[in-house]
C-alpha cells in the first residue's frame, strides 16, 4: 500500500510518506508531537531520567524505510551504538529526549526530520520518512 518500490522522485517520496504517515496517526497506539513526529512506546523505561539534546546516549537501533527495508541496525552489528543526541537527524534528537533508560520506542519519522531533500547514500532517497525502532541504554 506505501510500497516506495515505484516512488522514484523526491515528490513521489514526499507523497508516499506523507500517506503513510496519515494512516499511521489514525491508530490508537500511535503518539504525535507538534512537529510531526510519531512515536509508539514498544517498552516503557525504568529509568528515572530523559536525556538532554546535549547528552550523549548509548542505543541499540534499527531503521528502515516505511516500506520495510532496512538500512541500518546496531543489532545487525552485534553492539550498540553511543554519540552526541545533538548530532543525528531532527526526529531522533527529538524523539529520544522523550525516553527513560530501558525504554524502547518506534519512531515514525517525516522526512523533514529525517534526512530531508538530500536524502541519504544509497538506500535514502530524497524527501523520505523513516522508521527508526531505538532502545535506549543509557545517558552519559
Amino acid at each position: 500500500m506505501f510500497s516506495m518500490a515505484n516512488a522514484t522522485t523526491p515528490e513521489e517520496n514526499k507523497a508516499a510518506g506523507i500517506a503513510f504517515l496519515a494512516a499511521n496517526a489514525k491508530k490508537p497506539n500511535i503518539l504525535t508531537t507538534n512537529s510531526g513526529l510519531q512515536y509508539e512506546v514498544l517498552v516503557a523505561g525504568t529509568g528515572t531520567n530523559s536525556p538532554s539534546a546535549t547528552d550523549n546516549v548509548t542505543v541499540h537501533y534499527k531503521g528502515t524505510t516505511i516500506d520495510g527495508k532496512e538500512f541500518d541496525s546496531s543489532y545487525s552489528r552485534g553492539e550498540p551504538a553511543t554519540f552526541p543526541l545533538n548530532g543525528v537527524i531532527p526526529g531522533w534528537t527529538e524523539g529520544v529526549q522523550l525516553m527513560k533508560e530501558g525504554a524502547k520506542y518506534r519512531f515514525y519519522i517525516p522526512s523533514e526530520l529525517a534526512y530531508g531533500e538530500r536524502g541519504a547514500g544509497r538506500t535514502i532517497g530524497p524527501n523520505s520518512a523513516l522508521i527508526f525502532d531505538v532502545e535506549l541504554i543509557k545517558i552519559q
